[in-house]
């Protein structure tokens, strides 16, 4: 009877694990083709980074305002303090 039952179960668990392998491979290679779902995260942040990169492209920096000349007297005036104006 043990006979039997081992020559009946231990060929359809083989041909059971061949099938689940081939289905696998299958599945594995169709998902492949597919392209990747993004997640509302990565979409949120991918958004983020293109607002930032646009205020970014836009963005213009203060223009400093520099009177060079008074700018030369101070410095004089700081080398030298005893000097009057």
């Amino acid at each position: 009877m043990y006979k039997i039952f081992m020559l009946i179960a231990l060929p359809a668990l083989v041909i059971g694990w061949i099938a689940y392998v081939l289905w696998e491979r299958k599945m594995r290679e169709e998902e492949k083709k597919l392209p990747k779902p993004e997640s509302q995260r990565l979409k949120k942040t991918k958004s983020e980074i293109s607002d930032w990169a646009q205020k970014m492209a836009a963005y213009e920096p203060p223009k400093i305002k520099r009177k060079y000349e008074d700018e030369e007297d101070e410095d004089q005036q700081q080398d030298n303090p005893d000097k009057p104006e």
